[in-house]
């Protein structure tokens, strides 16, 4: 459609059905005014059904990626607003299914899972009921998955590993071993009990695969 004085103005066909304007009509500078807004709330509003519709986002994740995108904060905040109370945007299912993903392919303690759902912009209360409410419904601990990260740890190691793991003696190697299995233990989110679980279950692993 065109403005009066002619200028081309590329408006989305929702915004002109909502305006109920058709070529040719005529475009007051209110009625201007409300077109363009109203086009530009939907444009913002489908950008974010798209990126919804890839995968599930958290709100802070789709904020940032509707930012890339030059739409500016003061129209992101109310779209994100009408999407969460239609149930477009939940956080906490969001986080639910992320612990769950991860308990599947890629296990680690709480440590790690909550600092993993900082990371996209969930609620530090939100991110512990999440992992509480995933690991309960898996009968899981992080003394558990301290003991499975720790064994598929150990599968991977040459022989020359497990066996300066194995040793009674205090070497070097051993030395250089164990800190590498601590380090790893500690990267996938283990502390206290459970990393000690985790190592004390790697160093029986590494014995019995040795001998």
């Amino acid at each position: 459609m065109h403005l009066d004085r002619g200028d081309p103005l590329e408006i989305t066909l929702e915004a002109l059905e909502r305006a109920r304007l058709g070529v040719g009509d005529p475009l007051p500078p209110q009625r201007r005014h409300h077109l363009l807004n109203d086009d530009a709330d939907i444009r913002v509003r489908d950008a974010a059904l798209t990126l919804i519709s890839y995968r599930a986002r958290t709100r802070a994740e789709l904020k940032k990626r509707l930012r890339q995108k030059g739409f500016v904060s003061a129209r992101i905040e109310p779209c994100l607003d009408r999407l969460q109370d239609k149930g477009f945007i939940d956080d906490g299912a969001v986080a639910e299914a992320f612990v769950r993903d991860r308990l599947r392919h890629r296990p680690r303690g709480r440590v790690a899972l909550s600092a993993e759902l900082r990371a996209k912009g969930v609620t530090g209360d939100l991110a512990a009921h999440a992992i509480d409410r995933v690991f309960e419904d898996a009968a899981i601990d992080d003394v558990d998955l301290a003991r499975e990260v720790a064994e598929k740890w150990i599968r991977r190691q040459p022989a020359a590993l497990l066996e300066a793991l194995s040793s009674k003696d205090r070497t070097p190697e051993r030395d250089k071993a164990n800190r590498r299995l601590t380090g790893y233990l500690t990267r996938r989110g283990f502390r206290g009990d459970p990393l000690r679980e985790g190592i004390a279950h790697a160093l029986d692993r590494a014995r019995d695969r040795h001998d």
